[in-house]
């Protein structure tokens, strides 16, 4: 995951340049290339063989709007930008979040997920680390392939932080064991890896940045099409209550706007 502190105008003018594009493009049925890890629960894994998850359905309910063929595309995390920017998927369903530099180089759909980013500590060290800035002098894990690393590095003490990255399976199991102080993940899915696995871990604060997920594509011609297509059929999601069906799916609670 990405982190924005919130959409910067390029982003929020693009997005309202495709809004107004909804009528005036019509809708083309195709084949969709759609990246994914398959590692990232609950928002896209595989569970008995078979790929699932909130990303994995949110995809499938935009084909049923748009008529169009869906193929993922499993790879590793750190790959899949590189697989769009080789025009091997046409976009990436895994938890991808708007930053200031994607969106230099990619077109992002409206966003289906806010968030933030948040620190997750052990039970034990909840009095002493409260917030992002008790990371002073811990080490810290973060998933391999996310931004959250990047993250870190801004913050004015960043050198005094052990940035450590990892699979996201093993993260939280690492902090449970001590091997690692902290981990910084994107808080819908901290919560819901906390009420689904019993570890001795828990929330150190609020969230310290807000973060927005979205879709990304290619700046062409079909991506600019694309774009107009899934916010068409995220519109039409959010308004008959889809979206948040999938949300309460997946998380208990609607984390789509």
């Amino acid at each position: 995951m990405i982190i924005l502190s919130k959409p910067k105008s390029s982003y929020m003018r693009a997005f309202i340049v495709a809004t107004a594009l909804i009528v005036a493009i019509p809708v083309n049925a195709e084949s969709l290339r759609v990246g994914t890890s398959g590692q990232a629960n609950p928002f896209t894994f595989v569970q008995q063989g078979v790929l699932q998850g909130f990303d994995i359905d949110v995809i499938n309910a935009i084909a049923e709007i748009t008529g169009d063929d869906v193929e993922f595309l499993t790879m590793p995390s750190p790959s899949l930008i590189g697989a769009l920017d080789a025009n091997r998927v046409d976009t990436v369903a895994n938890q991808v979040t708007v930053t200031p530099e994607r969106e230099e180089k990619y077109l992002f759909s409206q966003p289906y997920v806010v968030d933030g980013a948040q620190v997750v500590v052990r039970k034990e060290d909840e009095a002493t680390i409260r917030s992002v800035a008790d990371l002073k002098g811990r080490s810290v894990g973060v998933i391999l392939g996310s931004n959250y690393e990047d993250l870190l590095k801004e913050l004015p003490y960043a050198d005094e932080i052990d940035i450590r990255t990892y699979e996201t399976n093993i993260l939280e199991h690492e902090v449970a064991l001590g091997r690692i102080d902290a981990l910084v993940r994107d808080r819908v899915s901290a919560v819901r890896v906390l009420d689904q696995v019993s570890l001795p871990l828990t929330l150190a604060g609020e969230p310290f940045a807000p973060l927005y997920d979205a879709y990304p594509f290619r700046d062409n011609d079909k991506g600019r099409a694309d774009v107009v297509k899934f916010n068409n059929a995220l519109k039409v999601l959010r308004e008959n209550g889809k979206l948040t069906e999938l949300s309460q799916k997946w998380f208990g609670r609607d984390v789509t706007n």
